[in-house]
């Protein structure tokens, strides 16, 4: 049987998936708890009180837990799992991520449309991560991409959110590309993007196509 791991859990510690068994870093699992009433509730920055129940941030393994009780075994007790726990915590993830998003804007940490991020890769601090709007064109990626291999930049790029997404997030209408600037910010913006990308594929987008290279 596998156990619930006990508190102090911090993002840099491993920790075991009920679903597979695998031991992996924090950072690539959800952290649930047990509510008073035996819910099981997401605990996306890892603080509530209670017991960690981890599970690997991957459809497979949310439906893997669900049908095979894996939850009440690692909680050592009766709960009751939302039948769509993974849609929920997806749109959790979500959330969150356009709520950072809206922060960074705020904060002037954000260089939003394509001549700004090319812009942003000649400053200083070169950005943390760039954003693309999921279901767009080549196009845009491929000149941004260039432009980065040509300055030997690494900058990861994260296309897990719809171009309605990044417009209502960053404040703009039409946001095919952003950058992010380094900070607590972006490297959450990054973790829980990786989260996301395990638990709904890629979404389509639904804004008008147009020419990304604009915007």
């Amino acid at each position: 049987m596998l156990a619930a791991t006990s508190d102090n859990e911090g993002a840099s510690h491993e920790r075991r998936c009920i679903a597979t068994g695998a031991i992996l870093p924090a950072e690539k699992l959800v952290r649930f708890v047990v509510s008073p009433d035996g819910d099981i509730v997401p605990d996306l920055d890892g603080k509530l009180p209670g017991r960690g129940i981890w599970l690997t941030a991957d459809r497979a393994a949310f439906t893997k837990a669900a049908a095979k009780g894996d939850f009440a075994k690692a909680a050592k007790a009766k709960v009751n799992v939302a039948p769509d726990l993974a849609d929920h915590v997806a749109q959790l993830l979500a959330a969150r991520l356009q709520a950072d998003l809206g922060m960074a804007r705020r904060a002037g940490f954000a260089d939003v449309g394509f001549d700004n991020v090319l812009r942003a890769l000649d400053k200083k601090p070169v950005p943390a991560v760039v954003f693309h709007a999921a279901g767009s064109g080549e196009d845009g990626r491929r000149k941004i991409r260039s432009a980065m291999q040509s300055r030997e930049l690494d900058t990861p790029s994260i296309d897990i959110l719809t171009r309605d997404e990044l417009s209502l997030a960053l404040g703009r209408e039409n946001v095919v590309h952003a950058a992010i600037r380094p900070g607590a910010l972006a490297d959450r913006l990054i973790l829980n993007s990786m989260r996301l990308a395990g638990l709904r594929a890629k979404p389509s987008d639904t804004s008008l196509a147009q020419d990304e290279s604009t915007l």
